[in-house]
């Protein structure tokens, strides 16, 4: 069987880590759903209700594993509906994948049913934003749009022609001017942690200190430093107030906890 640029797209998600994908299948995603069905053994298709479900689920998986999120969904109004869980996952920093379909690159431009100009859609959104329009692109590009997301902490967003998705694999149907070859990148992106500025560690600690009602604002950066933040506060008596996306920081019962930070609302005088 001829491997396709849908089921090539499996394999490269699978190769970065990815065992899930939630998604609505759609006419214009029916080459990417191939391939994910060639792969259904290492590759979860999550079905949803509505496409922006699969974004908000995406988002949320990304949140609690700290992993990628991916979803999925057809070309028009369905990667439209992607939307409000995109940007759900881009204020609030963290890893999400959006593969979306588009009409056949042979009737782009000519006003086809649910035409929507994805790439110029999500320019706002996405870090990595692009329409693949040769199957030579992949790998390459869907690992460009993973370590966006990753090392970005935010949304990435590929879009594939009808016709690019059914394509084989090894297609190359353009004359090129120059010499060019699919990279042998590895599905992978190194982020070291780093030590901290010891000048800045004893200037913070001379602020704490020095203060004599200090509170602490922790948000989603300490949420692998729970310990460390809890012995800070229990040294020096300070409230802990938590951001939402830091709201696992520290447990809700901990006694130095007040809770969740909302939405400050404007007060109005009579």
């Amino acid at each position: 069987m001829t491997e396709i640029v849908g089921e090539s797209l499996a394999k490269r998600l699978i190769a970065w880590g990815v065992d899930t994908v939630f998604g609505l299948p759609g006419d214009g995603i029916n080459g990417l759903m191939e391939g994910f069905r060639r792969q259904r053994e290492r590759l979860r298709f999550v079905l949803v209700q509505h496409e922006e479900a699969a974004a908000f689920m995406a988002t949320g998986y990304a949140k609690a594993t700290g992993r990628l999120g991916v979803c999925a969904a057809t070309s028009g109004p369905g990667a439209i509906h992607l939307l409000n869980g995109l940007y759900d996952a881009k204020l609030d920093h963290v890893p999400v994948l959006a593969i979306t379909g588009m009409q056949e690159s042979s009737v782009l431009g000519t006003h086809y049913q649910q035409e929507v100009h994805l790439d110029r859609l999500y320019a706002d959104l996405a870090a990595y934003n692009l329409m693949v329009t040769n199957p030579q692109q992949v790998p390459g590009v869907v690992d460009l749009a993973i370590r966006n997301a990753l090392a970005k902490r935010t949304v990435s967003h590929l879009t594939f022609p009808n016709d690019i998705q059914v394509a084989p694999v090894g297609e190359d149907p353009y004359r090129h001017v120059g010499p060019g070859t699919p990279p042998a990148s590895m599905p992978d992106l190194a982020l070291p942690l780093l030590a901290p500025d010891v000048q800045q560690l004893r200037a913070a600690a001379d602020i704490l200190r020095s203060a004599k009602r200090p509170a602490m604002l922790v948000g989603a950066g300490t949420l692998r430093a729970r310990d460390e933040v809890i012995a800070v506060a229990e040294r020096l008596a300070a409230p802990i107030v938590k951001t939402l996306p830091g709201k696992a920081v520290v447990p809700d019962d901990h006694p130095l906890t007040t809770g969740g930070l909302g939405v400050p609302r404007p007060t109005t005088r009579c």
